[in-house]
């Protein structure tokens, strides 16, 4: 699996960051990692192989694929 970096509104080298699997077009999201048992229970149909991060919204409307 190839990454291409995308963009980060971070300004010193961390997260947020979007990334793309060259080979299929899917995006990667690197961000803190949502661990609010609150908020945990609210999402649905969650997998045991998934986790969930917390981004900006500036960063999806700013680098985020317009196709």
């Amino acid at each position: 699996m190839t990454l291409r970096f995308i963009g980060t509104t971070s300004d010193d080298g961390e997260c947020p960051t979007l990334y793309e699997v060259e080979e299929t077009g899917d995006i990667v999201v690197q961000g803190d990692k949502l661990t609010d048992p609150e908020r945990l229970e609210q999402l649905r149909d969650v997998k045991d192989s998934e986790t969930f991060v917390v981004i900006s919204r500036e960063l999806l409307t700013r680098f985020a694929p317009k196709e």
